[in-house]
């Protein structure tokens, strides 16, 4: 094989994962390859993703303040939506980012390829679009997810969406159904909700965000933006027809007949490795589909390693990021350098807003892991109630003994904003004290952190005996 085909490290994918990995082997000295099928770096996250996604909830954001402003004492005017303005902002987001990414792979002499790969062997891939084939020292997999698929329902891209689709904001239904009440599904039908569309939602458990903290759920339960939940629901027959979208929903050993403009299927993700051949390696798949890594984020091959979704949940851009850093540096000599997070924060943009990371009181109870649960209510929050969101939550989880720090979640207005903090306590070990302890702002919705932890060896400040 021709020399200029030999690549000192390559990496397949080039989202938040693929290009973090990319820059941190340049930095470090490597001469990396970076290979997507997109124009530049950025992934799924960037062009069909979390970008996107969030451009929308923030204009749907905008929205329901206004309206919500009416109780304050300032009355708008009823608003103008011009979704194709809001289809371009959207994708002038994503181009200023993405461009951005490629001019810094670009300052970093990072060899980028528009094209996709699949494995040869151990030790070679090949393009698709030139058939050329490169071999290398060291490989990073960093394709990502897609979209789940449920067995019977047919997307047509048209009248039945994912969330790909809902993202091109081609026209605005005057009504919605969303499959699953998990975050992806509770985003968009927020956002879809915001600007106009009766959005209902289908959800196969007994209620939104399976798994998440239920005291934070509460939260936006009493707040969510649909017209209709149906809980412990299945979809038993889906047809298009002309114009509307036929569905029969199972519940409880009944049957309801409802119809829609769309119905948007967002039940979840799963690894993005049907393209790259993974059967001409020596690399192991766990029975859930994820790619076997171990603390180095190799695979079962010693000069293959894998990031991101490809490893196993939870599915976020910045978990990717970290498993990035660790592989980049093990690749360049760091053999210290591992993957081990404490936490790992976890958020749904909807609003309110719910955040949590660290231990949850579920996974206490089935653990048998005995805790301190202190909560600290928003409604006892100067500046919660000054911005009328007095509905909202603090929570955080302590040893009971010590005070550790062991997990937290908020709900309310900018909870993802606020996450980081109690993420940063369980991760450098702090205790209740010392968040009680380090002077917060005021007023901040901060303080309800400090509050919380107050709780340990007493009664909050702004909370009755």
């Amino acid at each position: 094989m021709a020399e200029n085909n030999k690549k000192e490290l390559i990496i397949i994918g080039a989202g938040p994962g693929g290009y973090a990995a990319a820059f941190k082997a340049a930095d470090l000295g490597l001469k990396v390859c970076l290979i997507d099928p997109q124009e530049n770096p950025g992934g799924v996250c960037l062009y069909r993703g979390c970008i996107p996604s969030k451009t929308l909830l923030h204009i749907a954001k905008l929205k329901q303040e206004a309206e919500e402003a009416s109780e304050f004492g300032i009355k708008f005017g009823k608003p103008e939506i011009d979704i194709e303005k809001i289809r371009k902002w959207k994708d002038n987001v994503v181009s200023k980012l993405t461009e951005g990414l490629g001019q810094l792979a670009e300052s970093r002499d990072v060899e980028f390829i528009q094209d996709k790969a699949s494995f040869v062997s151990d030790k070679k891939i090949r393009l698709k679009e030139s058939g050329k084939e490169l071999s290398f020292d060291n490989l990073i997999l960093a394709t990502g997810s897609k979209n789940l698929e449920l067995p019977g329902i047919e997307i047509d891209h048209e009248k039945v969406i994912d969330s790909t689709d809902a993202l091109d904001l081609d026209d605005l239904p005057d009504s919605m159904l969303v499959i699953g009440g998990g975050y992806i599904g509770l985003e968009m039908g927020s956002a879809y909700a915001a600007l106009g569309c009766k959005v209902s939602v289908a959800e196969m458990t007994e209620g939104f965000l399976p798994g998440t903290d239920r005291d934070l759920v509460k939260v936006f339960k009493e707040k969510h933006p649909f017209e209709e939940v149906y809980f412990n629901t299945k979809i038993e027959k889906l047809s298009a027809e002309d114009k509307k979208v036929k569905v029969e929903l199972q519940m409880e050993g009944e049957t309801k007949e409802k119809q829609f403009d769309k119905v948007l299927v967002a039940a979840g993700r799963k690894p993005n490795t049907a393209s790259l051949d993974l059967d001409n390696t020596s690399i192991k798949i766990t029975k859930n589909g994820f790619i076997e890594v171990d603390e180095k984020r190799r695979t079962t091959v010693e000069t293959i390693y894998a990031i991101g979704d490809l490893t196993g949940e939870p599915m976020l851009a910045h978990k990717a990021n970290y498993e990035a850093r660790v592989a980049a540096e093990v690749i360049a000599g760091e053999k210290a350098s591992a993957y081990d997070p404490k936490s790992i924060p976890g958020i749904v943009f909807t609003n309110p807003e719910i955040a949590w990371c660290g231990l949850t009181e579920t996974q206490a109870s089935e653990e048998g892991v005995e805790v301190l649960v202190l909560k600290f209510p928003w409604s006892a929050s100067g500046r919660a109630l000054s911005m009328g969101s007095s509905s909202g939550l603090t929570k955080l989880l302590a040893e009971p003994k010590t005070g550790r720090i062991l997990g937290g979640g908020v709900a309310g207005k900018n909870a993802g904003s606020l996450i980081s903090e109690i993420s940063l306590a369980i991760e450098m070990a702090a205790t209740t004290k010392d968040l009680s302890l380090s002077i917060h702002p005021h007023p901040t919705l901060s303080e309800t952190i400090m509050e919380a932890a107050e709780s340990f060896t007493g009664v909050p400040t702004h909370l009755a005996p």
